[in-house]
């Protein structure tokens, strides 16, 4: 009986580790996803006239950009046991403050309290899909 436990517990810890596996995988190809629309999306307010004058190019690299999320999702979704609004919610937040961190440092705009509060709501969101455990 201590044995069969045991090796229940294990499975358990064994399964954990590959939803937490899958999970990180899904965030890191959304923050890769998420970077690098931002810089399709906002070059053209960059200095340089690349972006401008590229749009048809830029454009195209949201086909390659679609896997990243496509991936994310995937993944991400593994990792909540097949749930798909975890995913959602993870997802729209590292957009946020990937956004936030990059808006602030090319553009210079400070983060006033208004965006503060949401980037903190955004880290609840990200806190409440990754730990709190339902059925």
């Amino acid at each position: 009986m201590v044995m069969e436990m045991e090796k229940k517990k294990y499975i358990i810890t064994k399964n954990s580790y590959m939803q937490t596996k899958q999970l990180l995988l899904g965030v890191m190809w959304f923050t890769i996803g998420h970077l690098f629309v931002f810089f399709q999306l906002n070059g053209q307010f960059f200095k340089t006239d690349w972006f401008r004058k590229n749009e048809m190019i830029v454009a195209l690299f949201g086909f390659i950009i679609s896997f990243f999320y496509i991936w994310g999702t995937k993944y991400t979704v593994q990792g909540f046991n097949g749930l798909l609004w975890p995913t959602r919610f993870i997802g729209f937040s590292i957009g946020m403050i990937i956004y936030s961190i990059l808006v602030s440092y090319f553009f210079k705009e400070g983060i006033n309290n208004k965006t503060l509060v949401s980037l903190v709501l955004c880290a609840v969101l990200i806190a409440i899909q990754a730990l709190w455990k339902t059925k």
